[in-house]
């Protein structure tokens, strides 16, 4: 297992044993789990990561700290939108609808405004940030 995954997986494992709750470097971020299926491979993946509840809406940010490419997951939620998400309460099952333009950039531009680091992030890559929205189904 990569270094990536052995963090992840800590992440994972206090997320679930707190209710969602972290601490150290993620300690009051609002992170969820977000479950998606292996454009490749078919397999279920689980991602930790920080969201922005905004207007009754709930985004992820593709950034990969800044990073040329895109995040695996990115890739495996435009070929398998169907998600899951842990929140800290029951998981649900949502879509992942991916968000352009003056839309991605308004939501972009408050995600910035709550931490910092995800401006960081966009000026280090050429690549526009994706923005994706989890919406909840049925």
């Amino acid at each position: 297992m990569s270094d990536v995954n052995d963090w992840n997986g800590k992440i994972i494992d206090e997320f679930r044993a707190n209710d969602g709750r972290l601490s150290g470097s993620f300690e009051g971020a609002t992170v969820l789990l977000l479950h998606t299926t292996g454009a490749r491979t078919g397999a279920e993946r689980v991602n930790p990561m920080v969201y922005l509840e905004l207007d009754g809406h709930r985004y992820v940010f593709a950034s990969k700290a800044g990073a040329d490419a895109h995040p695996d997951w990115y890739h495996n939620l435009v070929a398998n939108p169907e998600v899951t998400v842990e929140a800290g309460g029951p998981s649900y099952r949502a879509r992942a609808v991916p968000v352009t333009g003056p839309e991605r950039d308004r939501i972009y531009a408050e995600q910035v405004a709550v931490m910092p680091g995800f401006g960081e992030y966009q000026a280090k890559t050429s690549r526009v940030i994706p923005v994706v929205e989890i919406v909840p189904q049925g």
